[in-house]
């Protein structure tokens, strides 16, 4: 696990909710992408829509994705999110989540993202490549 993690509040707006005002399972995800983009934007200082020009990649696209639920999270609640690096291998990495209200843990996420760049052998596609070493030192400081 990295040293660096990326912490913010927000609020549970009513959109982000079902009719018992529940937030909908689905949001949860939405909110791990965010942070993601977040962690990294606080880690490298670039902006989301420059990492890919910045480090000559296509982005860092989603693989696999996971959550575990051990509390509702409510409408109006106050979330605060913890987002850092789990785990980097040689192209791929680990992200993990951890959503609190009132001091109290109430969802666990995980993603897995590929550090990926063109393809070129096929133009139009993707492939994974090496992470930077000084990607990676960046997020153990």
């Amino acid at each position: 696990m990295t040293s660096f993690i990326h912490r913010m509040q927000f609020t549970i707006e009513w959109g982000q909710c079902d009719p018992a005002g529940i937030v909908f399972n689905a949001r949860f995800f939405t909110f791990f992408d965010t942070s993601t983009w977040l962690l990294f934007k606080a880690a490298l200082g670039v902006p989301p829509e420059k990492l890919a020009p910045t480090f000559d990649i296509i982005g860092i696209p989603l693989v696999g994705a996971g959550a575990r639920y051990m509390k509702a999270v409510r409408f109006g609640d106050q979330v605060d999110m913890e987002s850092n690096i789990g785990e980097f291998r040689r192209s791929s990495f680990s992200v993990q989540h951890r959503l609190f209200v009132k001091g109290e843990l109430a969802v666990e996420g995980d993603e897995t993202r590929v550090w990926a760049g063109r393809d070129a052998t096929k133009p139009s596609g993707m492939s994974a490549r090496p992470i930077p070493a000084d990607v990676i030192a960046r997020f153990n400081t």
